[in-house]
């Protein structure tokens, strides 16, 4: 990797935006030039020194980049490969950092591009979107998809994964058709469940709408997901079907035979899916970020008294913490606390955590 390099961003929203933070964090010499739609996100990049060329939407400096990160929605993307084709450096590497990969390495390919293509999906994020909300270290401890084309150089791939180590992520090689698989199971297939199953209770929901009432806790927590952008889920189904399909066959099928068990009392089929579950999910590592967001939350034991909550919030308060919800938790059957207090980021939790124990609060954590 070379000791200077100049790196193009052609979208800087909370994706593009953290990346090119991270690299100004670790790698202040290096020289980053951009391109928003949005004036004023450009203008801020390069009032915080995070942008060093402001560049217009085709701009004749993008062909002085080593790297090019396309960080728009995907058919804007194609739309800048056909103009890039021509006009980048021949050691140019382009990538992208879309959550859905066949589209683009197809279009890639039919321009004879898969010689300077590495697509890239790094598996992190936030509910928050825009430059505003982009921070320098989103993709530390993150898995870093990439997926080559065909004809890259095994130097030039080499190179672009000690330049995404680099930012504190970890680089992960697929072939494109491994990762819109893989993604279609662990991220899109569950944002399709947690919506079906609102969707559900919604519908079969008393006319009192006692199940509304009482679905908190864990039911909440499970389907938070399903909160999500409704333009970006339906863009990202019709983008991934193929894969989506796949793995909603197998889902599906695994249903089905979790309602033939239910319907014939088979104890011992139910207890083993049961069991597997719990084994696979407790493998599951706890410290890289992985498709889904992680949700940072504490469960705190509280009497109801007056000034209880207040009590807490003004000492998380007075510590700089930022709470991003707060609420008592009435349906707790399978929760333990009585107060849920969950944050935006790992480090407020973890500093709530032990400023509530320093003050004698009994905390839990999930």
């Amino acid at each position: 990797m070379k000791e200077s390099l100049h790196i193009g961003f052609i979208g800087l929203g909370l994706i593009g935006g953290s990346i090119a933070k991270s690299i100004k964090r670790f790698h202040p010499d290096y020289r980053i030039y951009a391109y928003t739609r949005t004036e004023a996100t450009l203008d801020a990049a390069i009032g915080e020194g995070v942008v060093d060329v402001k560049c217009m939407k085709e701009d004749s400096r993008f062909s002085e980049c080593d790297y090019i990160f396309l960080c728009a929605p995907v058919n804007d993307n194609i739309s800048y490969l056909s103009w890039l084709k021509d006009k980048i450096s021949p050691g140019c590497i382009v990538t992208d950092v879309g959550s859905v990969k066949g589209e683009i390495h197809k279009a890639v390919h039919e321009m004879g591009m898969d010689g300077h293509f590495i697509g890239g999906h790094p598996m992190a994020g936030s509910e928050k979107t825009g430059y505003h909300s982009a921070t320098d270290y989103l993709i530390e401890n993150a898995y870093y998809i990439l997926t080559p084309g065909g004809e890259i150089d095994i130097l030039r791939l080499t190179d672009f994964m000690e330049l995404i180590s680099s930012l504190g992520a970890i680089p992960l090689v697929l072939t494109y058709e491994e990762h819109d698989y893989i993604t279609a199971a662990v991220s899109h297939l569950p944002h399709i469940i947690a919506s079906a199953l609102v969707n559900a209770v919604h519908k079969m929901d008393t006319p009192e709408e006692y199940m509304k009432l009482i679905a908190a806790g864990g039911f909440k927590d499970i389907t938070r997901i399903a909160s999500s952008s409704p333009v970006m889920w339906q863009q990202i189904c019709l983008e991934n079907r193929e894969m989506i399909s796949k793995v909603l066959d197998e889902f599906i099928r695994l249903i089905v035979q979790a309602k033939c068990w239910v319907d014939n009392s088979d104890a011992s089929e139910l207890y083993d899916m049961f069991s597997s579950s719990r084994e696979y999910r407790n493998s599951l590592p706890d410290s890289t970020k992985g498709a889904l967001d992680r949700v940072y939350a504490v469960y705190c034991d509280l009497y109801d008294e007056a000034g209880g909550i207040a009590a807490i919030a003004t000492l998380l308060a007075d510590n700089n913490i930022n709470i991003k919800n707060i609420g008592i938790i009435h349906n707790r059957e399978f929760e333990e606390g009585v107060l849920r207090i969950e944050f935006y980021e790992e480090e407020d939790c973890i500093k709530a955590e032990n400023v509530l124990n320093e003050h004698n609060y009994t905390i839990k954590k999930r």
